[in-house]
């Protein structure tokens, strides 16, 4: 396994829609295994194939906390549907490391995917995991956290990127 690079904003590879999964194969599982090695690295709770240079309709998921064990949801070709519901996260991203903001998601949702071995499921969820369908979802058509945000937010979004980049080149 291997840990790959995160791209981080402003990367115009991160605006590119990706393209869906002909066939799951074992070079699939493995790019899936390398994402969950990266994510957990970094570390976070979801990580798109776009956000390391992979042009294709995956995204994998585990909001685990610490003291539990790991539960790796993978989605693959993920169709998001049946939105419901309003709710208000704070959100991190790996492609914009040091930045949260507040971002308005419907608070339930469902999606129909294939799992690592290419069977289709349908997956409903609430809270954090929804919130994460809709961000990991979101990365699969080129759309951002910061394209969520208002004009005012973004720049508050710009300073701390600047700030956080500033403070890793500071320490390296």
């Amino acid at each position: 396994m291997a840990i790959l690079e995160i791209l981080e904003y402003p990367d115009r590879r991160l605006r590119e829609v990706a393209e869906p999964v002909s066939e799951v194969t074992d070079r699939i599982r493995l790019l899936v295994e390398n994402m969950a090695e990266t994510m957990y690295d970094a570390p976070g709770v979801g990580l798109a194939a776009t956000q390391v240079g992979i042009n294709q309709r995956i995204f994998i998921i585990d909001i685990a906390g610490e003291d539990e064990p790991s539960d790796l949801k993978v989605f693959i070709n993920p169709e998001l549907f049946d939105a419901d519901g309003v709710q208000v996260y704070k959100e991190g991203c790996l492609s914009f490391p040091g930045a949260t903001e507040d971002i308005k998601r419907a608070e339930r949702i469902k999606v129909r995917a294939l799992d690592v071995h290419g069977k289709p499921f349908e997956f409903e969820a609430d809270g954090l995991m929804a919130v994460a369908l809709q961000h990991e979802n979101d990365h699969l058509n080129g759309v951002l956290m910061i394209d969520k945000l208002n004009a005012f937010q973004r720049r508050k979004m710009g300073r701390k990127l600047a700030k956080a980049r500033s403070e890793d080149a500071a320490t390296s």
